[in-house]
């Protein structure tokens, strides 16, 4: 046989066995003072107001842990007491069940009872003067009113303001959420950034140092070992420029947001000497580096230098750091050949970025890379709204690889 659960009683709140406790030895003080409210409206034995204080105080011990039992066992007591006499402890104590009910309970009882005690009251009102055609029987309905509304909506108005001040808190809460969430986003986004600019502007140096001191350990000609060293300074100077000027910005930027771009941007008018530094390192690997910018400006704002079209930064930023970034790459994997690079912009319509170099069938890279370089192309094309492609083109001897990039540009960026 299986055991019956037992049925669980209520554990009282300790405040509430406080005020049980004191409402009970106020009351058998009153009942020992001999002060009664009325005299009793029924011939009932004296003692019996004891029993209606007993349960009022019972009552009281219930009116946060079960607000509903607790109004309907004070409901019961406070009709005992006015029945034997009263006692005015016993009023006050439903007084209090009634606003706890209101306070504690479900939020359908805190609607029905203010509701309801305004009834009673208007009854304890109407039903007495219509009776006794006496005007004092109006104090009857003041003193239910006082007993049950008042009581009712002053629970009413604490609820409330409970329920906004939980509300204000939550809202809080889910604010500083909301804010830190943002933080941490901005910071991995800063983070991705400072990444991205980081390997494009150090990769190109350090994959030509590695190549160049590959080949002059290799190759047992002095000249030739002097022109590798020759790159290698060259390189590594460079490098050290761009390192500095990027933890300069970084730690001269006032405002979290303030990124490098803003104080110094790379544009599409240093793909030249982007090429020149390219032929020379890559001219031991046999390649060649050619350039064709089909950019078009017919807007009447055009350039009085008679230059190409001037694009929105984070567009030129874009296309220069994956012409960079392809000419890198082709550095450590291409074969021997032509590495073409070709830029086109026509107003109204995107910029395209292509870069194909020859197809490099090589065991393994000339100079060691972390594999991030499509992965930074990728995400800046996205930031942007553009496509990017990237991957082998033909077959045998003419395979490439082709790196294409569409970056839209918008007009009201175009406007200076």
């Amino acid at each position: 046989m299986t055991a019956r659960p037992r049925l669980a009683l209520p554990r009282p709140h300790r405040d509430d066995l406080r005020i049980a406790v004191c409402g009970l030895l106020g009351g058998l003080l009153v009942w020992a003072l001999g002060l009664r409210n009325n005299t009793p409206l029924v011939d009932l034995p004296p003692w019996l107001v004891l029993v209606a204080l007993t349960a009022m105080s019972t009552a009281e011990l219930l009116r946060r842990a079960a607000p509903r039992t607790a109004l309907v066992t004070a409901t019961a007591a406070l009709a005992l007491d006015v029945c034997t006499g009263g006692l005015i402890i016993t009023i006050l104590m439903f007084t209090d069940v009634v606003y706890a009910a209101v306070l504690y309970g479900s939020p359908a009882t805190a609607r029905r009872i203010p509701v309801i005690s305004i009834l009673l009251t208007v009854a304890a009102t109407i039903v007495p003067v219509a009776v006794l055609r006496d005007p004092r029987a109006l104090l009857l309905g003041i003193g239910v009113g006082v007993i049950t509304t008042a009581p009712a909506w002053t629970g009413v108005i604490i609820r409330e303001h409970r329920n906004a001040a939980r509300a204000a808190r939550l809202e809080a809460e889910q604010t500083a959420l909301l804010a830190e969430m943002d933080r941490t986003q901005a910071v991995v986004a800063e983070r991705a950034r400072m990444a991205r600019e980081l390997h494009d502007m150090v990769a190109n140096h350090l994959s030509a140092i590695a190549i160049h001191s590959t080949a002059a350990q290799s190759i047992d000609d002095p000249a030739a070992t002097r022109e590798a060293l020759g790159v290698i300074r060259e390189n590594s100077v460079q490098g050290l420029a761009e390192m500095r000027r990027l933890i300069g910005l970084l730690r001269d930027a006032k405002d979290p947001g303030e990124t490098a771009e803003a104080q110094a941007t790379p544009t599409l008018d240093g793909l030249d000497a982007l090429l020149r530094q390219a032929r020379t390192n890559g001219a031991s690997s046999g390649l060649t580096f050619t350039l064709q910018d089909d950019r078009q400006d017919e807007r009447e704002d055009t350039r009085a230098d008679g230059g190409a079209a001037r694009l929105p930064a984070p567009v030129e930023l874009a296309a220069y750091r994956i012409v960079q970034e392809s000419l890198t790459n082709a550095l450590k994997h291409a074969a021997p050949g032509e590495v073409a690079v070709r830029i086109a912009y026509a107003p109204g319509g995107p910029l395209t970025v292509s870069v194909t170099s020859p197809f490099g069938d090589r065991p393994g890279p000339r100079a060691p890379g972390s594999g991030a370089g499509l992965v930074g192309m990728r995400e800046r094309i996205a930031l942007l709204d553009g496509e990017f492609e990237a991957g082998p083109e033909g077959l045998g001897d003419r395979k490439t690889w082709r790196v294409r990039a569409t970056l839209p540009v918008r007009e009201e960026e175009e406007e200076r």
